[in-house]
């Protein structure tokens, strides 16, 4: 018997190895989808015009809706360490933005924020979501945060986890090689994920070898679609900071960041809280741009808290 449990655990040890080494992609789905599976996550889809919206669902049928919006380069897995939390109670929906993750991803469309903030009411309106928490990172916070004072009858509360569209006090390394034109998100190369995710996250995890040539594979095959996403969303907010309009905003707001974002400086939470009346603002000490990956558990706590009393 013994032997034979041995050559059980001989035989998955090879195979995972097999797998990383040969088939990278396969063993990072699997392991994503055991994520999903953790935070009781399943994934669906719904048609809205010309969009075919994958998304993901997890918590009761009959809970509060909590909508989660992921940023520039994400996708809907990005809530998945986050998710376990809140499904207990609620009704988790995260999907993945056009022009991102498996939606439609055609050059030949705006991504302009104004843009996705009408195709977001169109999924919700298909999903017959009349009201909802809603909440965004990065860009998913600027379109979340346009979409609460273009649409705020369709919300019960807003949660923003470092959001773009708001100017701070203070300049970030972002904004800097923005000044200088460059797109500091853009991956050129599987070496420059490291100095992305060290760029985005203030303890970066290790990426193996080959799980860092998926993540370059795939931004690779968009790069150019990126970057003209990319670009739109600075011109959004250089043309438009949504700074003068937060006295507009009547629904709960919470605002999460991480101290430590050298992509959207932490100033700009303090702007925002200035701005929205009854605001509550939760910074997270070594924390960079992602706090619902970087402390999920952390942050999920933070949420519900805030969730509880709306």
């Amino acid at each position: 018997m013994l032997n034979i449990v041995l050559w059980i655990i001989a035989g998955l040890i090879a195979g995972s190895l097999i797998l990383y080494f040969v088939f990278p992609r396969l063993l990072y789905s699997a392991m994503r989808n055991g994520l999903r599976r953790k935070g009781g996550l399943v994934e669906k889809s719904v048609k809205t015009g010309e969009f075919d919206w994958p998304y993901l669902e997890g918590g009761p049928s009959d809970g509060e809706v909590v909508l989660l919006v992921h940023g520039f380069g994400g996708d809907k897995d990005n809530w998945a360490l986050f998710s376990p939390q809140i499904t207990e109670k609620y009704r988790l929906i995260s999907m993945d933005l056009p022009g991102f993750g498996e939606n439609d991803r055609s050059l030949n469309r705006e991504y302009d924020i104004a843009s996705q903030v009408e195709r977001l009411r169109e999924f919700l309106d298909a999903l017959r979501i009349s009201k909802c928490h809603i909440g965004g990172n990065s860009m998913g916070g600027h379109i979340a945060l346009q979409f609460a004072l273009t649409h705020p009858e369709y919300l019960k509360s807003l949660t923003l986890y470092n959001n773009a569209g708001v100017e701070g006090k203070n300049e970030s390394e972002l904004v800097k090689s923005v000044e200088n034109g460059e797109n500091a998100l853009a991956i050129n190369s599987v070496e420059d994920v490291k100095r992305m995710m060290a760029f985005v996250t203030h303890n970066p995890p290790p990426i193996p070898g080959q799980f860092r040539k998926v993540f370059f594979e795939e931004a690779n095959a968009h790069k150019e679609l990126l970057d003209k996403i990319f670009w739109t969303i600075v011109k959004d907010t250089q043309d438009r900071p949504l700074n003068g309009e937060l006295g507009g905003l009547k629904v709960p707001t919470l605002i999460i960041w991480g101290r430590h974002d050298q992509l959207i400086d932490v100033s700009c939470a303090e702007a925002i809280h200035a701005g929205v009346e009854n605001s509550e603002l939760v910074i997270f000490e070594d924390v960079g741009h992602i706090p619902m990956i970087e402390k999920p558990k952390e942050v999920a706590a933070a949420q519900l808290a805030f969730l509880a009393k709306h």
